[in-house]
């Protein structure tokens, strides 16, 4: 993919909340604007998905046919999301859309990024504006949008899902994180399986009370329990990531009949 062809002029955006790092041990982790941790990294492994929730983002492999021409990712934090798809899906290119310029700032000073070039591009943006111009040619969309309180409004909307939907190619999936305890969520849920026909996912994150919620632009091909164990196995040790622990877990939040899911 080249470079993308968004670009636009803004105004100071003194809204935006402070971005600030803190280290503890061999961890280092960006916060916005509050005590809340938005990423972490293991500074002896900087690929490495720390938080919880980062690895769970990473469940739409166990649907994946092909290794993705290209994703998407809004929010771009610390760069967990870069690093780990730099290390493990090197022929994958990859554009990270971040609006606050000083939390790329940070990320290119003191997170370890990718070097940028036509597989790794940083483009400052708001991330519900600059989907509107993909056309069906982005294969994965990563969306981690809070602003240090909440998730962001504009991340949620059913107009933002309906843009997303027509940013992803064929065979595309939408990935979010979202917190469980918010009591707006099972609204987001409805609003997204609206918009993907249903064809909606929920992963619970190991701690901290987060969901991963994933959307299909058409329904996997393997959908089949068994089969999906066999390949968590292998991609666990492909990507050192516990994908049958994922597994596990959809299976218990999701409408299944014991072999299969309904997608």
């Amino acid at each position: 993919m080249t470079q993308h062809p968004y670009r636009r002029l803004r105004g100071p955006q003194s809204h935006l909340p402070e971005a600030s790092i803190s280290e503890e041990g061999n961890i280092r982790s960006l916060h916005l604007g509050s005590a809340t941790i938005q990423s972490s990294m293991n500074l002896d492994h900087p690929a490495e998905l720390v938080l919880s929730y980062s690895r769970a983002m990473m469940g739409w492999l166990l649907f994946a046919e092909n290794t993705p021409r290209h994703i998407t990712q809004i929010g771009l934090g610390g760069g967990s999301f870069a690093r780990w798809i730099d290390a493990y899906l090197p022929d994958t290119k990859q554009t990270a859309v971040n609006i606050n310029p000083q939390v790329i700032a940070v990320a290119r000073s003191l997170f370890e990024l990718p070097f940028e070039d036509e597989r790794f591009e940083i483009v400052e943006a708001d991330g519900a504006e600059y989907i509107k111009v993909f056309r069906y040619n982005t294969d994965v969309i990563l969306v981690d949008g809070f602003d240090g309180e909440q998730i962001i409004d504009d991340l949620v909307s059913e107009i933002f899902f309906e843009n997303c939907r027509q940013a992803l190619s064929s065979d595309g999936v939408f990935v979010t994180n979202w917190w469980s305890g918010d009591k707006r969520y099972q609204r987001f849920v409805e609003r997204l399986l609206k918009v993907f026909n249903g064809r909606v996912l929920e992963l619970p994150a190991e701690s901290h009370g987060n969901m991963v919620v994933m959307a299909f632009q058409s329904s996997p091909k393997e959908q089949n329990i068994d089969n999906l164990k066999k390949r968590a196995d292998r991609l666990s040790r492909l990507y050192d990531l516990n994908f049958k622990r994922m597994l596990s877990d959809l299976k218990a939040n999701n409408q299944n009949n014991g072999k299969h899911f309904y997608l």
